[in-house]
């Protein structure tokens, strides 16, 4: 059992909570990535897997150990940061093996651990070239490879494609789901990005103000969130929510399921975003707003009939899912 477990955790510094009471469990080799607005808690809860944040209230364990005060160090977690932090002084290989060569392990060994990461990571081109001389896409792929080489029960990834351009983004997000299944290591990938959340997750975990919102693979977040927030976040374009059609509820609805055309609904389109194949309609309905998805979108400014194939329902007051 290597998974990791946070029991009630909390964390605060001095007045402001960043954590309140979190209960979560990564099951052993499962891809959790953790989502959320800026200051929701997801890179603390990160850090305090590392030891970097210790936690106010709560416990911590990876597999049945209680890391709670415990030493970073001894504490087997492998972390890849938004930044790379390679020593510009070192080789690609030296950077590798850095970790290996500080345990005193035997330099064949350090060897051939780097190889086999190399291997993996598409590096043993590089691996005498100084970091100076490498692409952000390299860089960030010798970072992942440093984490390789020391084989940790758990890895620890926090917005570490955010520097890199949409093209390498795509590549590294191949790459990493390539990498999970090579391995089958625990991970745990703080993003802000909808993308990678949803292509790289087993199962995604929403946090906001410090408060779990909702656990659940990709699909299951984004059919059936838990709540009006996580709907919202959740998706890209996210879900839109029509406050004026039913007193008693917010209605809400994906861009696929809305449907430009007959409908009961008269809308006029506001803006039409070209994506090649398809576009984004954005129309008005009333004071609400809608996306539409359109495969021949019409003009803006006309006026269309408008029909939601699927719709989910949530309280006004408390964001709350209705059946």
């Amino acid at each position: 059992m290597k998974g990791v477990r946070f029991s009630k955790v909390s964390k605060a510094f001095g007045d402001v909570s960043v954590l309140d009471g979190i209960d979560l469990e990564v099951q052993d080799g499962e891809f959790l990535v953790l989502v959320g607005p800026s200051g929701c808690g997801k890179s603390t809860l990160l850090r305090c897997v590392a030891g970097l944040e210790n936690p106010t209230a709560g416990r911590l364990y990876i597999g049945d150990r209680d890391v709670t005060d415990v030493q970073p160090r001894e504490r087997d977690v492998a972390m890849v940061f938004q930044s790379y932090a390679l020593y510009p002084h070192m080789t690609v290989a030296e950077n590798m093996g850095f970790a290996l060569r500080i345990q005193n392990r035997d330099q064949g060994e350090i060897d051939q651990a780097v190889n086999e990461a190399a291997d993996m990571l598409g590096l043993q081109a590089l691996l005498q070239r100084m970091p100076k001389e490498l692409s952000g896409g390299q860089r960030q792929r010798v970072a992942m490879g440093r984490a390789v080489v020391r084989r940790p029960k758990v890895f620890l990834f926090d917005e570490p494609l955010s520097n890199l351009d949409a093209a390498l983004r795509s590549q590294l997000r191949v790459e990493l789901k390539r990498l999970h299944r090579d391995l089958g290591a625990t991970m745990i990938y703080v993003t802000h990005d909808q993308v990678e959340a949803m292509t790289l997750a087993d199962r995604i975990a929403v946090l906001n103000h410090g408060h779990l919102q909702q656990l659940g693979s990709p699909i299951e977040l984004y059919r059936n969130p838990a709540n009006r927030f996580v709907a919202g976040f959740i998706g890209s374009p996210p879900m839109c929510f029509l406050e004026g059609i039913d007193e008693e509820c917010v209605i809400g609805v994906r861009p696929t399921d809305v449907t430009i055309g007959e409908g009961p609904l008269v809308g006029t389109v506001d803006v039409v975003e070209p994506l090649g194949a398809q576009s984004y309609v954005h129309l008005s309905v009333g004071a609400d707003r809608l996306v539409a998805l359109a495969d021949v979108p019409p003009p803006a400014g006309s006026k269309v009939g408008i029909s939601l194939t699927q719709t989910l329902r949530f309280d006004p007051e408390t964001g709350a899912r209705m059946a």
